[in-house]
């Protein structure tokens, strides 16, 4: 149906990371309280995560990767 075709083209748009940011920057950080665990852009001036997704699984930081157009990195 053309519906499927137009969910499609809109599910291939990668968001835009943070300006001066790249795939480098990506990181996780976990909470030693609750043990959340956080994947986003690492600003290393300020120490924070910019644009942070709770992740749940490693499929999680996969998804962000390709969310953005990179590919994300081989587990061992």
């Amino acid at each position: 149906m053309w519906f499927d075709r137009w969910k499609k083209q809109k599910q291939g748009a990668a968001l835009t990371p943070p300006p001066g940011f790249g795939a480098r920057d990506i990181t996780t950080q976990s909470s030693v309280c609750t043990g959340e665990t956080l994947v986003g852009f690492l600003d290393a001036q300020t120490g924070k995560l910019l644009q942070a997704v709770v992740v749940r699984s490693p499929a999680d930081i996969a998804a962000f990767y390709r969310a953005y157009g990179y590919e994300p990195p081989r587990q061992k």
